[in-house]
């Protein structure tokens, strides 16, 4: 998250969360020539007082709702974007926005407000026989968001024809413009809402479900309107629940068991019904989770966009969630506000101040326990805050918890006041409040029509907007659960539109799940005698994967031939196994080979530039073009094997191709083994060292034994316990064609053998890692070791735990980086020399190298008092000799001398004794 500073405020009453006076009761304001209001539930409860007696005094909330408050700053976008536009032609609109708690009691607070006198100082709301003339605080609202609230402020706001427009309630009830005559909406009612999910009900084939709704004026009104569309398609409810609407009921958690055991015990129901509150079907889910309930629930608008419910930890495991939302329109510009909302000033918007402080109290938490905490902090708990915290803003928070038909229909909504604004103010100036009263914008609201999205939409004789629904289904990609639209639900058509046909897949999808009674079980399935008293009504049960059923009410299911054949689950037929194994035109076998080609190539082009150079000192100082061309052919050599990997596996394949590399690899490191070996006798000035190094050189017969003792370990491999071509049928619908190594304790000998040699190869390496720059081979030596010990570590547990077709690319891999790192450590710092630093690759370079560290090494030598041989002291350090003891020492004789004088006690090595020794280190490399 982004941190971002904001103006220092103090927690306390000057953040009026606290309704200290009327004022403070504002949630959010903007003065304007035209007030418009708006009720919405920042808040999902109010608190309420715990001491007696109970005093008339309206109290604090909790449980901050970040989708409500998106609302809020949808309608607070909707009228900035309009007064900078010239719908309304230098006329401004304000806003007061409150915050009902969800509770009918704090909204009907709000309403009486709305109702007050405009300019009137206490507020006041006068009594009246005939409102006409009368001029309120506020021209039209925007609210509420449930429907029970809407209800009571409706009747209120009815007395003066304040116009209503509603983006979030549904009841079918508030259609009846005789008790309703002011209120409209920018949404369908629940008759659409509950005919499209009765349709997709019959679609899917079931016709036995559960519903639960929240006991109040909604809840019930759905619930009837669902029972009648329900009566109509023959669609048989099997258990109704209703739970309390207020999360303070005491009885609330005992009844969300209750209803969870009803779903649990009633097997046959599939398929459970939802119209509740995001806060009830917060706690519902949560207990279900606990339950292993898995289950398709049917979402109503409420909450089947709810993001806050889609991130439950979990989530999956509740099965599948198909939902009605409110028909989304373009709100880019919207997601744009979000995006500026923290340059935005919080002095006279309550709801902003208040996230803001949430956001820093819950800063320190993941995305989910950070939703919940906000949602978890009540006002009291803010109001003991001392503001010290620092202020946080999460950038992508609030534009990831958007429901778009929510903010669509709230925009909307203020849009069509708008446009009935602008009719009105044709003949008037309404720069002044009293140009117009609401009862006049009523009618002109009646008649208004809105362009969204290029199309033209308007209120009903209903007050009704005939919207569509998205049909949404929560749908699992990437591990998170993301809220899809599957499909558009035609209000006025009553039927389904599909946008492509993988949409309506998953719609098919959904009609594999029964939720049925007394329905004949098809092909795929087998019936399931259950312990219901109804003897009409059994369980169809799906054939088990592996098992098929082709009859209708069949008593068993057929087995398939696992070997060779499987069976999905609700199959009717058994289908052959799908052979899989590493082609040719697999890509991954691609890309391997061309990293084999690549390396190839790249032999080669050391070959050339070594054959190219070959009397230069440092082909030379490489051992000479016999010993690299064995090292590079060894490279081609495990390049080469790398093709044995791939395709169809064979007889051939599978014993050719580990003996191969283990083979080519022995080779390489025994050479590099002698190298090493070189390099050190070359340069050490220990006399005891120096006698074992040129005992142990002995070039060819070291590498014809450590070759051969592979070559041993590989024959015994191939004769007793020979690879083979196996079929492994341990993943289900396929059939992997695989070699097995006969013995991985064969493999792991062979393996552990070249690990032993590259170790010895290692520790020699090491030892000569600070020899002079141009003879430093030994340095790169241990990094090329050093990446193969880290890439054969890696191997192991990665080739114990991997399984499939893809278990030889493992072992491709893990043999090119490890040859790759050879390669390039052995012979690329040469050709860098040989290519682009020619000056460093002559006689007199080397020897000017040599001379210094040699001159370094005597003073070490006559410090340690090494005794020297005194034969030597007659040598004259001419070329010829040198030449001899070159030959001496690549032939492995031990009679390599180091040359010197006796040291005399308090005296340092003589200059020219040094000098001697340099021109025989040049030699002897």
């Amino acid at each position: 998250f982004v941190i971002f500073l904001i103006p220092c405020f103090v927690m306390g009453t000057d953040m009026a969360l606290s309704c200290q006076n009327a004022d403070d009761f504002v949630g959010a304001s903007s003065p304007g020539d035209i007030v418009i209001g708006g009720l919405f539930a920042v808040h999902s409860e109010m608190l309420h007082p715990e001491e007696e007696p109970i005093k008339p005094v309206i109290q604090n909330c909790a449980g901050f709702e970040i989708q409500v408050f998106l609302q809020t700053l949808a309608m607070i976008h909707a009228i900035e974007t309009i007064n900078n536009s010239t719908l309304l032609s230098g006329v401004t609109l304000g806003y007061e926005i409150y915050d009902t708690c969800a509770e009918v009691t704090k909204a009907m607070a709000s309403a009486l407000r709305f109702l007050s006198k405009f300019n009137s100082s206490e507020d006041a709301v006068e009594f009246k026989c005939n409102y006409s003339d009368y001029i309120p605080r506020v021209k039209a609202v925007t609210g509420a968001s449930y429907s029970e609230v809407s209800m009571a402020v409706s009747r209120l706001l009815a007395l003066q024809l304040i116009p209503q427009v509603s983006p979030a309630s549904s009841a079918e009830i508030l259609s009846d413009k005789i008790r309703f005559p002011s209120f409209f909406r920018t949404i369908p009612s629940d008759f659409h809402q509950t005919r499209a999910m009765t349709h997709l009900i019959c679609e899917a084939g079931w016709n036995w479900i559960g519903v639960i709704a929240t006991d109040d004026d909604n809840g019930r009104f759905a619930l009837e309107s669902f029972g009648v569309q329900a009566m109509v398609n023959n669609v048989c409810i099997a258990f109704k629940e209703m739970l309390p609407a207020y999360l303070s009921d005491s009885t609330f958690h005992t009844k969300v068991d209750r209803a969870i055991e009803k779903i649990v015990k009633e097997k046959r129901v599939n398929v459970i019904v939802v119209f509740m509150r995001q806060f009830h079907v917060l706690k519902l889910f949560k207990k279900a989770i606990e339950r292993n309930v898995n289950k398709i629930w049917i979402a109503s608008d409420n909450w089947s966009a709810a993001v806050k419910i889609s991130t439950i930890p979990n989530i999956r495991q509740l099965g599948t969630v198909v939902g009605f939302g409110f028909k989304s329109g373009d709100i880019s510009s919207f997601q744009e506000f979000l995006r500026n909302l923290h340059e935005k000033p919080t002095e006279n918007n309550k709801f902003l101040r208040e996230y803001i402080m949430l956001s820093s109290v819950c800063a320190h938490l993941e995305y989910h326990d950070f939703q919940t905490c906000i949602a978890n902090q009540s006002q009291d708990d803010l109001l003991e805050s001392d503001g010290s915290e620092p202020q946080f803003w999460r950038d992508d928070f609030l534009n990831a918890n958007v429901e778009p038909g929510f903010i669509h229909s709230t925009m909307l909504a203020v849009y069509a006041i708008a446009h009935a604004i602008k009719r009105q103010c044709k003949d008037r100036d309404c720069k002044d409040p009293s140009a117009f009263t609401p009862w006049e914008l009523l009618e002109e609201l009646k008649k208004v029509t809105v362009i969204d999205d290029d199309k033209k939409v308007k209120f009903d004789s209903n007050g009704d907007m005939s919207t569509s629904y998205d049909v949404l289904l929560w749908k699992e990609i990437d591990g998170h659960m993301e809220i899809t639209t599957m499909a558009e639900y035609d209000a006025e058509k009553g039927g389904f539109i599909f946008v492509d046909e993988e949409k309506r897949k998953d719609f098919l999808a959904l009609k594999k799940v029964q939720s049925t009674c007394s329905q004949h079980c098809r092909p795929g399935q087998v019936k399931k005698v259950t312990e219901s008293p109804h003897t009409c009504c059994y369980e169809c049960i799906y054939c088990p994967e592996n098992h098929y059923s082709n009859q209708t009410d069949m008593d068993y299911c057929y087995r398939c031939n696992n070997k060779t054949y499987w069976a999905p689950i609700n199959s009717t037929t058994c289908y052959r196994k799908t052979i899989y194994f590493l082609a040719w035109t697999d890509w991954f076998a691609v890309f391997l080979l061309l990293l084999s080609a690549f390396g190839v190539v790249l032999v080669l082009s050391i070959c050339v530039i070594f054959t190219k150079n070959l009397d230069t000192p440092v082909v030379k100082a490489s051992g000479g073009l016999t010993v690299c061309y064995i090292i590079l052919f060894s490279h081609f050599l495990i390049f080469l094997s790398t093709v044995f990997f791939i395709d169809v596996p064979t007889e051939f394949k599978c014993k050719t191709r580990q003996a191969l590399f283990g083979i080519s690899f022995t080779l390489c490191i025994s050479c590099i083994l002698i190298k090493s070996l070189k390099i050190l006798l070359a340069f050490s000035f220990d006399p005891k060292l120096q006698n074992f190094l040129k005992c142990m050189y002995k070039p060819i017969p070291t590498v014809v034994t450590c070759t051969g003792i592979q070559v041993i370990i590989c024959t015994f491999w191939l004769i007793f316990r020979t690879p083979f071509v196996n079929q492994n049928f341990s993943i289900p619908r396929s059939i992997i064609l695989e070699c097995n190594e006969g013995s991985i304790v064969a493999f792991g000998i062979m393996l552990g053998y070249i690990a032993a040699l590259a170790f010895i190869c290692f520790i020699f390496a090491f030892k000569g890692r600070k020899l002079p720059e141009n003879y430093n081979e030994a340095k790169f030596i241990t990094f090329g070791m050093l990446i193969y010990f880290i890439a054969w570590i890696v191997f192991i547990p990665v080739y114990a735990t991997t399984f499939g077709k893809y278990l030889p690319a493992v072992e491709i891999i893990v043999v090119l980086i490890s040859n790759y790192g050879i390669l390039c450590c052995t012979f690329l710092p040469k050709c860098y020399i040989i290519i682009y630093k020619q000056e460093r690759n002559t006689k007199s370079a080397f020897l000017k190298m040599v001379y210094t560290y040699s001159s370094k090494s005597a003073g070490s030598v006559a410090v340690s008092q090494v005794s020297l041989d005194s034969k030597s002291s007659s040598f004259q350090g001419t070329i010829t000799d040198s030449r001899k003891t070159e030959n001496d020492s690549v032939n492995g004789n031990c009679h390599f001398q180091v040359p010197g004088q006796p040291l005399i006690k308090g005296k340092a090595l003589p200059k020219n004794a040094a000098r001697t020794m340099v021109r025989k280190r040049v030699s002897s490399i």
